[in-house]
Formats: C-alpha cells, sequence, structure tokens
C-alpha cells in the first residue's frame, strides 16, 4: 500500500511517497481505509523532536493519530464492528502503532466509534483527537447546567469543540480570542467572545460574573497563562488544562481552592490504559454531533495525501483557522 514516510526526525525532515506492507487484523483490531486524518500539534512535535519525545515511532515512520475511513476487515473478538462500516478514531502514529498517512491502518477497535452520519469523512477526521480532550476536559470539571464557563482560545483545536460542548451541557460560555472574525466564530456557537489582547482577567471576570469568577475554566493555551485561569476561577472552581508542562507559583490556586485538571488524551494509547473510555467519548460525540450541537471547524484550504508536507507547514505557520485535514 501507499504511505506518506518520515525516514528522518529534525528541521530537515521530509515526507516520502513508499510502499509499505498492507497491514492485517490482529485479534481486538480493525483494519481501515483511510479516507482523512487531521494534523494535531502532536504530530508537528514528532516529526521535529523525533526520539526526543518518548511518544515517537522508530523510522521509518508513518505519522497521523486522527482518522476517519471505511472498516476493510474485523479481527478475531471484535464485536460491534463489521466490514463496510464508516468509523473514526485516534488510533495511530506514535510508539509502534501505525499512523493515517497511508492507504490502510490497523486500529484497536476499543479506539474507535461509527462516524457521525451528518458529517463527511472530512469533517470526522477533524475530530477524535480535539473531540475527546474537549470532552474528557469538561467531565472531570464535573460541568453542569447553568454554570459559568471560561474557555481559553476558543477558537483553537480544542476549544471550539470544548465551547460548542459546554453549551451543549447548558453552561453559560465565554472564550477568549482577538479579531473579527474569531469574535464572530464564536458568536455563532452561542458564546461570549472575550478579547483577551484588551481586557484584562480582573475586568473581564468583574463585567461576565461580576466579579465571583468562572466555575469551570478549560485552558487549551496552558504554560504560563494558567495563571490568568486561576485569576478568572471562582472560589472552589475548576481548572481544566492541556498543556500543564511549566513551572507555576500554586499560591492562587491554594486559597481559592481549586481543582486543576490535567488532560492528555494519548495515555490510553501510549499504555493501553482503559482504551475503551476512548470509544464511549467518541461514539457520544457522534450523537452529539448527529444532533447538530456540535460541528468541527476546517481551515479553508485542503490537502491530499502527497500534500502532507504542506498540511504541517500550513498548521505551524499559526495562519489556519481551524482544523488542518488531509484527505486520503
Amino acid at each position: 500500500m501507499k504511505a506518506m514516510v518520515l525516514n528522518q526526525y529534525g528541521e530537515q525532515s521530509a515526507f516520502e511517497l513508499a510502499e509499505v506492507a498492507k497491514p492485517f487484523a490482529q485479534p481486538g483490531q480493525v483494519i481501515v481505509r483511510v479516507a482523512a486524518t487531521s494534523i494535531n500539534t502532536v504530530d508537528t512535535m514528532i516529526r521535529q523532536m523525533g526520539k526526543d519525545l518518548p511518544l515517537s515511532p522508530d523510522l521509518p515512520a508513518v505519522l497521523g493519530m486522527d482518522f476517519a475511513g471505511t472498516i476493510e476487515a474485523v479481527g478475531e473478538g471484535v464485536s460491534g464492528f463489521s466490514r463496510g462500516d464508516e468509523v473514526y478514531g485516534c488510533a495511530g502514529g506514535l510508539t509502534d502503532l501505525q499512523g493515517a498517512l497511508a492507504e490502510f491502518m490497523s486500529a484497536d477497535a476499543r479506539l474507535i466509534a461509527h462516524k457521525p452520519k451528518s458529517l463527511s469523512m472530512r469533517e470526522a477526521a477533524a475530530l477524535p483527537l480535539v473531540g475527546i480532550t474537549a470532552f474528557e476536559g469538561l467531565q472531570r470539571a464535573g460541568i453542569k447546567a447553568g454554570q459559568n464557563v471560561l474557555v481559553h482560545g476558543g477558537t483553537g483545536g480544542v476549544g471550539h469543540l470544548a465551547v460548542q460542548l459546554a453549551k451543549h451541557f447548558g453552561a453559560n460560555v465565554y472564550a477568549t480570542a482577538t479579531g473579527s472574525k474569531a469574535f464572530s466564530i464564536i458568536e455563532g456557537y452561542g458564546a461570549t467572545p472575550i478579547d483577551y489582547r484588551l481586557e484584562t482577567v480582573s475586568d473581564y471576570v468583574q463585567v461576565h460574573t461580576s466579579g465571583a469568577g468562572f466555575d469551570v475554566v478549560f485552558d487549551s493555551v496552558g504554560g504560563t497563562n494558567m495563571a490568568n485561569s486561576f485569576e478568572a476561577a471562582a472560589l472552589n472552581g475548576h481548572v481544566t488544562t492541556t498543556v500543564a508542562m511549566v513551572e507555576l507559583d500554586l499560591t492562587t490556586a491554594h486559597f481559592k481552592g481549586l481543582s486543576i485538571h490535567v488532560v492528555f488524551m494519548l495515555i490510553p494509547m501510549l499504555h493501553s490504559h482503559h482504551r475503551e473510555a476512548h470509544g464511549s467519548i467518541l461514539a457520544q460525540l457522534a450523537q452529539i454531533v448527529d444532533l447538530g450541537a456540535v460541528k468541527p471547524l476546517l481551515d479553508e484550504q485542503r490537502f491530499n495525501l502527497s500534500e502532507v508536507g504542506q498540511a504541517h507547514d500550513r498548521l505551524t505557520s499559526g495562519q489556519a483557522v481551524g482544523k488542518v485535514v488531509v484527505e486520503v
């Protein structure tokens, strides 16, 4: 089968078209004919950092974690899926798991779900990693109807889904962003945009919560921005972050009694730890999507398999609005 392969990592790395062995379905797996895959920041990190990241596959490597496609074969012990089913998931592209930048890939059946019926393959491929992250982050924060929820990075890959899911769960949702295009997107989700460049945290906490703070802060920016999240959170509030690799003073979090939730959604893939949880979340996401409550935001530029290098460049340029997708 055809695949786009990396033969080296680092600044000089380039994807090359190659013929590689087609996988076969081992027990508990399905073989998927890949229709589309989306590029995530972690994919670009693996390409650049290589073995400096403990999750990077050996070379030659086939990257690509997210996918949507059609089941070609079903392995022994798999139930609930049949040949010809349209599915989506996040199931490869790290350690010893072949990724989705290929015509076919194997996938642990616990990590996939039936594709939302209302989405195209291209749209569905944009959802798994960011959708699972947003869903898990809100659930771990104990989101409830009527709460005030702040999402940092409201038009980002994870952020735009956290905004929509929080609205679906009945919260009053606010999201940081900047620029008229981003504001329009956030308002289209029924949320209130906050310009983080023009408004201080104390100002928008006062305006939108009368100084009480937000019950849940979903921080998809992370890093040093976590200090802003602590400031914005209400007493005994919850802060969920997807980027916690930072040294930070927790004094504010302590005196507010905050609960901090770190979401690293690759754990089930890396450690074969409760993989069925991801399949369950994807199944629930598909239902929510088909209700019309959530829709992935896709970048306007389109790429095919041979253009995956350009797709990586598009994401790392910071100019993409929405998920960058490669159609196989």
